[in-house]
């Protein structure tokens, strides 16, 4: 029987609604291994997951029993559901309504995850605004800048 051979790494990025920050330290402690719970049940395999404030990122494997759509609906649904439960602080979180998605040679795997782990850092630099637009110009991604902020 022939098989079905996928291999596709995604980089995942979204923010919060509006970029407000309420992803601190310690709440990011638990989500990052809360969103690669997902990411494992829909057997797309986490490779690193993190981000700052106002934003996450994930590399992960896609499935290739699910399109990235379902992926993106399942981690933004439950986690910000499991996060509006940790207390008064979080009940008003909310996921921004869009995402970028990019994808990533399996030679450039290190690179996204070192990037990845160096948000914090990266953050002292630039905003998450100012590294989606970078994201979108480095993927060559056309966009209309009234659409990609809610």
């Amino acid at each position: 029987m022939p098989q079905s051979l996928v291999k596709n790494y995604i980089h995942i990025t979204f923010s919060t609604k509006k970029r407000v920050h309420l992803i601190d330290k310690n709440i990011s402690k638990e989500l990052y291994p809360y969103l690669a719970g997902i990411c494992t049940d829909l057997e797309s395999w986490p490779i690193q997951i993190g981000g700052y404030t106002d934003h996450i990122h994930i590399l992960c494997m896609l499935s290739r029993k699910i399109p990235l759509m379902k992926l993106l609906e399942e981690l933004k649904s439950h986690s910000s559901g499991w996060i509006k439960k940790k207390g008064l602080k979080y009940r008003n979180f909310y996921w921004q309504n869009g995402y970028g998605a990019f994808s990533v040679n399996q030679y450039g795997v290190e690179i996204v995850k070192r990037y990845i782990l160096n948000q914090e850092e990266h953050h002292k630099k630039r905003t998450f605004k100012e590294e989606y637009r970078h994201l979108l110009k480095e993927h060559h991604i056309d966009y209309d800048e009234r659409y990609v902020w809610d």
